[in-house]
């Protein structure tokens, strides 16, 4: 648990230290995000192993719960950076980069392991962060679509073969808001409950209150900031899920169901520093067999497929489609030979 509240907190002081004082802070913010982080993940060769899930639990949430706070309190603080005029251009330019990949890569690794808690107020707490996020519709989506159908048609965050980063984030954003308003409506319907009680109604209540934080920060350039913060940090979201079920698809019966979940249906990454900076996110395998288990206690198996640098670093390579091909294409047929014999 140190590491993983070292790892997490440091990216939030350094991101509200920039965001409030300027100057060095949030060049420093960036740097961790990026340079360090990567030098870590190569230059240290480690693994972490994985924790007893009894043991970590408590633990495990109340870094969580303090994170989705700072969350907020650093959303806030980013946008009175970005909408203020303390900030030179080029410090705002650094601040707006550090915060997308913080709540992009930080905040939403820590979300997405909240809203998996049967816990009422740390799930909550998970809803709040991607509804600040204006991306709210992924906490009904994720639990009810992604998990039930990744690595099949029916599933809009499974990124097919060949298809290019580019074109996965138009159809997986329009495709998740959809598939979660019509999962979450048939909830309603078999359950036999109002539609006022509809989660996207508290997910648009949610980003209209978000709007007015924005507006009452920076007025109208709080406004501006604000979106293009949540866009950015979108991006960094969809990215994780393009880079971690790219191309692994379920093979379908003859009675047309897909097989289980397997360990080869999601790619992996044992680098330790962006692990423990994301919650053991990379760790995505044994997420799916077990998406309740705590993220301390998820493990790597042996024989999974694995990225061959770490899940940042992919997800910029993700950015150049042919060099994506060129590095992922072999690795993926790979896999599908194995799942084929």
């Amino acid at each position: 648990m140190p590491l993983f509240a070292f790892a997490t907190l440091s990216s939030y002081a350094l991101l509200i230290t920039g965001a409030l004082a300027g100057g060095p802070w949030p060049w420093l913010a960036l740097a961790y995000m990026t340079a360090l982080t990567a030098l870590l993940d190569e230059w240290v060769r480690r693994r972490s192993a994985a924790a007893d899930p009894t043991a970590s639990q408590n633990a495990a949430d109340a870094l969580s719960a303090l994170i989705a706070l700072l969350h907020l309190v650093a959303l806030a603080a980013v946008v009175a950076g970005l909408s203020g005029t303390a900030l030179s251009p080029f410090g705002k330019f650094a601040l707006f980069l550090a915060a997308g990949l913080v709540f992009g890569q930080v905040s939403n690794s820590n979300a997405h392991e909240l809203i998996h808690r049967t816990d009422r107020t740390l799930r909550s707490l998970g809803v709040w962060v991607y509804i600040s996020l204006l991306f709210g519709h992924h906490a009904s989506a994720h639990p009810l679509v992604h998990h039930r159908f990744v690595g099949t048609e029916a599933d809009p965050n499974s990124a097919r073969r060949g298809e290019s980063l580019y074109r996965f984030l138009l159809r997986a954003w329009h495709g998740s808001y959809r598939a979660g308003w019509r999962a979450e409506s048939d909830r309603l319907a078999t359950a036999n409950r109002s539609k006022i009680t509809h989660p996207y109604l508290r997910y648009w209540a949610g980003a209209a209150l978000m709007f007015a934080m924005a507006a009452t920060i920076g007025g109208a350039g709080g406004i501006v900031s604000y979106l293009l913060i949540c866009g950015f940090a979108q991006v960094q979201l969809l990215m994780s899920d393009y880079v971690q079920h790219y191309g692994l698809r379920r093979r379908i019966a003859t009675n047309g169901k897909p097989e289980p979940v397997a360990p080869h249906h999601s790619w992996n990454s044992p680098h330790w520093y962006s692990s423990a900076l994301m919650l053991n996110a990379p760790r995505h395998s044994d997420h799916h067999a077990h998406p309740a288990r705590p993220y301390p206690a998820l493990d790597l198996a042996p024989d999974v497929p694995t990225l061959p640098r770490s899940l940042p670093v992919m997800a910029c390579v993700a950015l150049y489609p042919r060099l994506w091909r060129r590095v992922m294409d072999p690795r993926l047929a790979e896999w599908e030979a194995r799942n084929a014999a």
